[in-house]
């Protein structure tokens, strides 16, 4: 079956599929059953995977920008270098997601579960994290100028000394008077270029 180009999918069993490369920009998702699917370099653009499984699936360096994964199972999941800027991933479970070197710029992580994750050198400039769980993720070398990381839980001045820069961030008070101290440079406007 050719599901590629299809735009309705709601629901769809696709559990363990080869769709590397194929495109569903735009395509409704929703519920779909993806686990352990693999779309690597996949365009997802704009696509709705509202509350879809994606258990162990693979996205390795998948466009998903502007996608909406509110509520989605992303547990497990392998993100690196995805294209995810813009994208809507609020509730969205993330534990032990693999999103190092994903391009995260302005997404949407509100309430998103994302304990043992590892953003490790992501871009999450702009990134909306409030109510976010942090818990044990890997924030080595990430870029998050201006995100909002307010009321977001589980982080640790550890954890966030690590980062790349934190120019402009929105912190809660506790944390950045602990990292200002601690970390003066990380405030500082990047001189790096995108």
């Amino acid at each position: 079956m050719d599901i590629a180009g299809r735009k309705d999918l709601r629901e769809a069993n696709l559990k363990g599929t080869d769709l590397r490369g194929k495109n569903f920009q735009g395509a409704d998702l929703e519920k779909a059953d993806l686990i352990e699917t693999d779309l690597r370099e996949a365009n997802l653009e704009g696509a709705n995977l509202k509350g879809a499984d994606l258990f162990k699936a693979n996205l390795r360096e998948a466009n998903l920008e502007g996608a909406y994964l509110i509520w989605a199972d992303l547990r497990w999941v392998q993100l690196e270098a995805a294209h995810l800027g813009g994208a809507h991933l609020e509730g969205a479970r993330l534990e032990e997601a693999n999103l190092e070197k994903a391009d995260l710029k302005g997404a949407y992580l509100e309430g998103a579960n994302l304990i043992n994750a590892d953003l490790g050198e992501a871009n999450l400039e702009r990134a909306t994290l409030k109510g976010a769980n942090l818990e044990g993720a890997n924030l080595e070398g990430a870029k998050l100028e201006t995100a909002l990381l307010e009321e977001a839980y589980g982080l640790s001045p550890d954890q966030l000394s690590k980062v790349k820069t934190l120019y402009n961030a929105k912190l809660d008070e506790k944390l950045l008077l602990a990292l200002k101290e601690k970390c003066p440079a990380l405030f500082e406007k990047p001189e790096y270029k995108e």
